[in-house]
């Protein structure tokens, strides 16, 4: 990826960042919220900046990559996070989803890990969608 230099990258609820001070991404996991989706860590600031957008739409507005490989990338994690609250779901949870909403989240999870267990070809490269 090539990073697009001299680019005011907008975080959200009037705070930007130049494209080239950004050092990391990292999805805030726990109390994520409005006005709270992303930790983005910048060149010269100790404590990373609190972003109201995702990782991928900074992402996005940085670098040089197809909003198709974007996209991509983002339907992958969202899968892959379905897949982990799916698998923390107990049996008789699963059993009342199934009965009460018709949603068989057993055949939910081998789909998803089906699509996952595939490779994607991104720019020439063959890319395993295992998990991680």
């Amino acid at each position: 990826m090539e990073l697009k230099e001299n680019i005011i990258v907008p975080l959200g609820y009037g705070k930007f960042i130049r494209s080239d001070r950004i050092v990391a991404l990292e999805p805030i996991e726990n109390d994520r919220g409005p006005g709270k989706r992303t930790y983005v860590y910048a060149e010269g600031i100790d404590s990373p900046l609190i972003a109201s957008r995702t990782e991928i739409s900074i992402l996005a507005n940085i670098v040089e990559t197809p909003r198709e490989i974007l996209e991509t990338i983002a339907a992958i994690e969202l899968m892959q996070d379905l897949l982990d609250d799916i698998e923390q779901t107990g049996p008789m949870l699963k059993k009342s989803i199934k009965k009460e909403a018709g949603i068989d989240l057993d055949k939910i999870k081998a789909k998803i890990e089906e699509i996952l267990n595939h490779e994607l070809e991104i720019d020439g490269k063959s890319t395993h969608l295992n998990r991680s």
